[in-house]
């Protein structure tokens, strides 16, 4: 009997190491990307490359600017409409998801003035 409960826990314990290789796996080969969210962050992506699971940190000063996650008419309108997530820490930790990735500022005018930005992540 006391063999088999050594085995069980063995095998539990291989099973849960195997589990968290494959869950790290997955996000060994994100990249983390520093944001200065400002009113030239639009130009920021050029040039640059992403991967779905990339995260972007972005930087800002919170009592004057956000983040605001949104769909293209968003994005294109600079509202609100179709926000996924609004982020107010100033260090935020935004995880791309496959395709395009919209973001503005949804303070004051700042939209307008040139605060958002469209990441393309493949």
């Amino acid at each position: 009997m006391a063999q088999g409960r050594g085995s069980a826990a063995q095998g539990f314990a291989l099973g849960l190491l195997v589990l968290c290789l494959l869950l790290g796996a997955d996000t060994a080969g994100a990249a983390t990307y520093n944001v200065d969210w400002s009113f030239a962050s639009g130009s920021w992506p050029i040039g640059k490359s992403f991967r779905a699971g990339d995260v972007l940190v972005f930087s800002y000063n919170p009592a004057v600017h956000n983040v605001v996650a949104v769909d293209a008419g968003g994005y294109n309108s600079c509202r609100g409409s179709g926000a996924t997530h609004t982020y107010t820490s100033g260090s935020d930790h935004v995880p791309l998801v496959p395709g395009t990735n919209y973001f503005i500022c949804s303070l004051s005018s700042h939209c307008g003035l040139g605060m958002k930005m469209a990441v393309t992540a493949n």
